[in-house]
């Protein structure tokens, strides 16, 4: 089958590799679309403190965020998953330890990320090999690009969920990516007055057009209070920013990851009262994020700016900064182009 192979930093191809075959309790997808990512950027372009984070090594094989066909079985699973249009969690536990047996198998020290950790394979290929435990099936309503994005959603759903923003309350989200304007969808779904904060006019017109109540660069960002902050950006500058935006005794939630450590005034977060909330991936938010996009109440299908084949996955991350700015931020990738 065809993979996007990365051999070292910033040089990848497209190469033929043996198909994955499916041990016990695993299946093998047929990948309809893969969405690509700042992570998988980071990776692509040998962020060495991602890497090493990641317990990974060359040659890379990227792609977390998918949806396909489940294409063959392994020893004991069940035949009804063949045939079925899934998704699944990018993070595996070992299933053994502490975290993983009390829900925590995101934390897991252990763990597996498809395409990004322990080099499990990732789904910049014709076929992905997945643990059963680990698919989330799709309903009907549910696209391919939907299926796609529920990784990202899931990150969006979690965050906004930690946010603790009710109807009426004032959300402020910074950063008008993806998973930004996915939780602008989220907060806007829960009742709450949504304003995304972005660096250029362009970048916020599709905030504009989500139905959000406010889109604003930094220089004209009214001041207001705010009952939650949100910093989807990689910007290590961000959380501070949002920390200092926040009403006091309310909360700060960290999703986005910075290319440069960051640093907060922790001073300024006791005297605030302050919660600060980091998030780990979108396992605990895909069930939610499917059962949203079933029924209509989130469409992250507005925010995908192309489909491309996976020969122009390379030059596609190789200038992945030139990007950051589309108005449709989200690009997916059919490996079968």
């Amino acid at each position: 089958m065809r993979a996007l192979l990365v051999t070292r930093s910033g040089v990848g191809s497209v190469e033929e590799v043996d198909p994955p075959v499916p041990a016990a309790g695993q299946v093998v997808v047929d990948i309809a679309l893969t969405g690509i990512c700042g992570t998988d950027a980071a990776l692509f372009h040998g962020n060495e403190a991602r890497i090493r984070h990641a317990r990974s090594s060359y040659p890379l094989r990227l792609g977390h965020e998918w949806c396909g066909v489940v294409c063959a079985l392994g020893d004991g699973v069940d035949r009804s998953w063949l045939g079925q249009r899934v998704t699944g969690d990018t993070m595996i536990g070992c299933g053994r330890c502490a975290r993983c047996r009390d829900g925590r198998h995101h934390v897991c020290d252990d763990r597996y990320e498809i395409g990004v950790r322990r080099d499990w394979p990732g789904a910049l290929a014709e076929q992905l090999l997945v643990p059963v435990e680990a698919l989330r099936p799709l309903p009907p309503s549910v696209t391919d690009q939907m299926g796609a994005m529920v990784e990202p959603g899931g990150n969006a759903y979690r965050a906004v969920a930690a946010s603790g923003v009710t109807e009426g309350q004032r959300l402020l989200i910074l950063g008008p990516g993806t998973i930004g304007l996915l939780c602008a969808q989220f907060g806007l779904t829960n009742g709450a007055e949504v304003h995304v904060l972005g660096r250029t006019a362009a970048s916020l017109e599709l905030a504009r057009s989500l139905g959000v109540h406010g889109a604003w660069t930094q220089d004209i960002l009214p001041d207001r209070p705010w009952d939650a902050v949100i910093d989807a950006t990689d910007s290590a500058r961000m959380p501070q920013a949002a920390v200092d935006l926040v009403e006091p005794g309310r909360r700060v939630v960290l999703i986005g990851v910075s290319t440069d450590p960051s640093t907060i005034d922790t001073r300024t977060v006791l005297r605030k009262d302050l919660r600060v909330i980091g998030l780990l991936g979108a396992s605990l938010g895909l069930v939610p994020t499917i059962t949203a996009y079933a029924e209509g109440r989130v469409d992250p299908t507005p925010l995908v700016g192309s489909i491309i084949g996976l020969d122009e996955v390379p030059a596609t991350l190789s200038g992945w900064a030139a990007t950051t700015e589309r108005v449709r931020p989200k690009i997916l990738v059919d490996p079968r182009r």
